[in-house]
């Protein structure tokens, strides 16, 4: 007998060991039949599965059985693997959900294959949602049944590269059951009402009735939509597909760093800033490392601060005019004399490769990024650049100050004219109030005094004084002419 003729028989053997059980089967009741039927059934399938998974080959052709053929496809270059989750029926109201990012070359293309792809098994689409250039995305979500839930998970997995999967199964059965029952209730609520209703003769128990029959059937119809939405999920599995390009996250690092020294760049990259003294000389490095998921090519460098390109660099690591894949990194230098304290500008910008190896136009990656560099003094005694740099420093310094003072000032300037009229008004007051100070002090003159006309006197009798009588004086005595006479 030939080595692969013993798999054979084990695979008749097992055959008509099926079928002496289905014949017994039939010999019993109804009941037993069923489940003696079902088991037979589950285990001469195992039994096949077993022969043919001892035999190694599928008919001696050597070609992978179908579900590995199937997670085989699913897997795209750099994707992740097809999630498998087992959808037979348990006697259980399960919700199969699916969430899938892929990646594709052509997103419209993708779209209207995954599509096809649904509607091969049954499906359709239930919503879409696109959007075009700088960066074109589709998310499409698919309704099928559960049993091409699996299938349907794998065979989209082929229409690009599967970048993120969830898949999920929610056990629903006991918010179902719990739907039913209070259905069951609110109805038999319902006829009960409507049979009151019926035999309620009094205007105002017909209005009370009503209120609760609207209020009970209100909540019946509640619940029957969510017991139709859950079923719906139930008879029915979602998948959630997004669809983005290859070429949609680009993006590169960059890294600005130096050292003290010159060594044509075999010490980058660095660690920190630069600080060295003044007219020491100094390495900047520059890394760059592409981040995303696309290869970079058409580099540019710009650091106005500096006043460096790419061309004026060292090459450390890497080809700045080649292409930079994902993970790779390009290490670059420029030697420099530190003379005074600077902040660099650099700027770094790229562009995506395709598959093809052309660059994609409008889809540029760019940063920039600082770095600081200090110029530490080395002492002694100072010059005329250094007091000119000093002087120069405090004027700049006085005109903030006055800048400064005035900002403060201008939100008050309406004061000062308020301040100006009130000293003004003042000076006045005060010189009114010396005018009349130095009149009161002045007493009036005669020429002053006001004429008064002399009051009409009538003449009265008068009496004469008697004369006093005149004393002659004497000879010699001062006064007299004859004796100033004889004095001479």
């Amino acid at each position: 007998m030939s080595p692969r003729s013993t798999p054979t028989w084990k695979k008749i053997a097992a055959l008509l060991t099926v079928l002496l059980l289905i014949l017994a089967a039939c010999g019993s009741n109804d009941d037993s039949g069923t489940a003696s039927e079902t088991t037979a059934a589950a285990a001469g399938s195992e039994a096949i599965s077993e022969e043919l998974d001892d035999s190694g080959d599928d008919g001696g052709t050597g070609a992978p059985a179908p579900a590995d053929e199937a997670k085989a496809d699913a897997l795209g270059s750099g994707g992740v693997d097809a999630a498998f989750l087992q959808t037979r029926s348990l006697g259980r109201d399960i919700i199969f959900t699916a969430d899938m990012t892929v990646a594709v070359v052509d997103v419209a293309a993708a779209s209207a294959e995954a599509t096809r792809i649904i509607e091969e098994l049954g499906g359709f689409l239930f919503g879409q949602e696109s959007t075009g250039e700088p960066e074109p995305i589709s998310r499409l979500t698919f309704k099928v049944l559960p049993g091409d839930f699996q299938q349907a998970l794998a065979r989209l997995g082929t229409v690009g590269d599967i970048r993120t999967q969830t898949v999920s199964a929610d056990d629903v059965t006991e918010r179902v059951v719990d739907l039913e029952s209070r259905i069951s209730t609110a109805e038999a609520s319902v006829e009960r009402l409507k049979g009151f209703l019926e035999e309620a003769s009094d205007i105002e128990t017909i209005a009370e009735l009503e209120n609760q029959l609207l209020r009970r059937e209100t909540d019946l119809e509640t619940m029957r939509g969510q017991l139709r939405t859950l079923q719906d999920r139930v008879d029915l599995a979602t998948i959630y597909l997004t669809l983005t390009e290859a070429l949609s996250a680009p993006g590169f690092d960059l890294d600005v760093s130096g050292f003290a020294g010159h060594d044509d760049g075999i010490s980058c990259p660095a660690d920190g800033r630069i600080s060295v003294e003044e007219g020491e000389k100094a390495t900047v490095c520059f890394e760059i490392t592409n981040v995303g998921d696309t290869p970079l090519a058409g580099f540019t460098l710009r650091d106005a601060v500096l006043d460096i390109e790419l061309a004026d660099l060292i090459v450390v690591w890497g080809d700045p005019s080649g292409i930079l894949e994902p993970g790779q990194s390009l290490v670059l230098a420029h030697e420099i004399t530190v003379e005074r304290n600077q902040r660099t500008q650099t700027r770094v910008s790229a562009e995506p490769v395709n598959e093809e190896g052309n660059r994609v136009e409008g889809r540029e990656v760019a940063s920039t990024v600082s770095m600081s560099i200090e110029a530490v003094d080395p002492g002694g005694l100072p010059g005329f650049q250094d007091g000119l740099e000093a002087s120069w420093d405090a004027l700049l310094a006085i005109g903030g100050l006055i800048v400064l003072f005035a900002g403060a000032l201008l939100p008050f300037i309406w004061v000062i004219p308020i301040l100006w009229l009130v000293w003004r008004w003042r000076q006045r007051r005060i010189a009114a109030y010396e005018s009349e100070g130095k009149k009161a002090a002045t007493p009036p003159s005669a020429d002053d005094e006001p004429a008064v006309e002399p009051e009409a006197v009538e003449p009265a009798a008068v009496e004469p004084e008697a004369e006093e009588p005149v004393e002659e004086p004497a000879a010699g005595s001062e006064g007299d002419p004859a004796s100033e006479k004889e004095a001479e």
